[in-house]
């Protein structure tokens, strides 16, 4: 016996995917200030190891070398930035409807 099943995807409404660009663009600018605290733990790590300032919090561990909090801001800003682009690209898309898109595509 063989049981096949189907699935139907809904549509999706404009006001759904709205609030999902919404959503991508929040967190998207939330990714930003993260970054620069990331980026001051970073120099405050370099500045403790130059004797500039007090001893870092994080003494032992991953989090204990400035440069992981450096790549952790990296991470952070091109993360920020690809969501960014991508909310708004689909943006544009959706502005620009099927048949646009459709026909720019083609040479």
């Amino acid at each position: 016996m063989v049981v096949r099943l189907r699935f139907r995807l809904s549509p999706v409404s404009p006001l759904e995917l709205g609030a999902r660009r919404e959503l991508v663009l929040l967190l998207s600018a939330l990714l930003t200030p993260a970054a620069v605290v990331a980026l001051a733990l970073a120099l405050w790590r370099i500045g403790s190891d130059l004797n500039f300032t007090e001893h870092f919090v994080i003494s032992q561990g991953f989090f204990s070398h400035w440069q992981s909090w450096l790549l952790v801001a990296a991470v952070l800003q091109a993360t920020s930035v690809l969501l960014s682009r991508l909310a708004r690209r689909d943006r544009n898309a959706a502005a620009a409807g099927p048949y646009r898109r459709h026909h720019q595509a083609m040479p």
